[in-house]
């Protein structure tokens, strides 16, 4: 029976995962978060242990639980793009600085460590696909802050696989555009904006412009969160310690879709049902600037696809949620609760 620590529980993924291991597995989950809205029905159940705290203060509950637990999640970032251009400090200090000590705790104890990548570590890479073992990792000048976060990932991939040529049992995986219910918490506030998923729900069921920027013509794979579930669960089973050492893209490369589509998807679906139908007549798609919306430390990558074909042969996995399907599941989920969707951030 494995125990697994969940680092930033209540959060995106640790929610969903937390679920998921509850439902179908006999595994314990320790988890650590500073809020616990989002997994409330979970708080009751005999193999959740809940701690709430902070990565930055509670460290030695932590290293005790590192200790403790079979596999490590540490979830805790900053994954918002204002917040790297308004306060790009902020980003390395905690997606880097703290979650650098759990890393060594999970050297130290000798753990499987099961670190979140990101998408954006390929920054502006031309590659038609970006591939975890040859895509190069491309970025802009250091006046644009934007890349903060992709470069304090990047470096935390290194410092890992470099623990791993000194034996760190280590998986990294690569979330690319992750969607579905609870992306962005409703109930506390955000760091910086929240994703634009979200932003264009919360839009929606207010009756407000979409701003699109630079006309929305970037790109993105999404992928339905059950599905990057799936993919995580395979990581976390390791059957056969298959995972060890390797880095996982983990999205759908059939649901390249731009932010303008998004946006013309999202309405067409709302304005299908009854309970967004009214406030969704009132939208209108908007363009604005990179600069105005973010300020001038932005840049953006046009397209974003994920090589996924070591994911697939080596965990068995493959997405299976298309674009459509994903976002109505969105708007079911919040459907009988509108009120609660009116109040996503701003």
């Amino acid at each position: 029976m494995k125990k697994i620590l969940i680092l930033g529980v209540n959060g995106f993924i640790g929610h969903h995962l937390s679920k998921r291991i509850l439902e179908t597995t006999s595994w314990e989950v320790y988890g650590m978060d500073m809020q616990n809205d989002r997994i409330g029905d979970l708080l009751n159940h005999p193999r959740m242990h809940f701690f709430e705290g902070d990565i930055t203060i509670n460290r030695e509950w932590v290293e005790y639980h590192v200790r403790k637990c079979d596999v490590i999640l540490p979830l805790v970032a900053i994954a918002t793009p204002a917040t790297y251009v308004q306060q790009p400090l902020r980003v390395f200090e905690l997606d880097f600085e703290a979650n650098l000590p759990i890393v060594r705790s999970a050297v130290k104890y000798g753990k499987h460590l099961v670190f979140p990548s990101t998408s954006e570590v390929y920054g502006m890479c031309t590659d038609t696909e970006f591939d975890p073992a040859s895509s190069n990792l491309v970025y802009g000048p250091i006046n644009k802050p934007r890349w903060i976060y992709a470069c304090a990932k990047q470096l935390m991939d290194r410092v890992i696989w470099g623990y791993g040529m000194e034996g760190l049992r280590f998986t990294l995986f690569r979330p690319f555009n992750w969607i579905g219910p609870g992306l962005d918490s409703i109930y506390t506030p955000k760091e910086g904006s929240s994703r634009v998923v979200t932003q264009f729900l919360g839009h929606i069921v207010r009756g407000e412009p979409i701003n699109l920027v630079d006309g929305g013509s970037q790109k993105r794979a999404f992928t339905y969160i059950d599905d990057g579930i799936d993919a995580l669960m395979r990581i976390i089973t390791n059957e056969g310690d298959i995972a060890d050492g390797k880095i996982y893209n983990v999205g759908n490369p059939k649901n390249n879709y731009s932010v303008k589509e998004l946006a013309t998807m999202m309405l067409a679906i709302a304005k299908q049902i009854p309970e967004y139908a009214v406030t969704a007549d009132r939208v209108q798609l908007v363009e604005t600037t990179s600069k105005n919306y973010y300020g001038a430390g932005y840049q953006d990558v046009q397209n974003r696809v994920p090589a996924i074909e070591n994911t697939m042969a080596e965990l068995g996995w493959k997405p299976t949620i298309a674009m459509n399907d994903a976002l109505s599941k969105i708007f079911e989920a919040y459907r009988h609760d509108v009120d609660k969707a009116r109040h996503l951030v701003e």
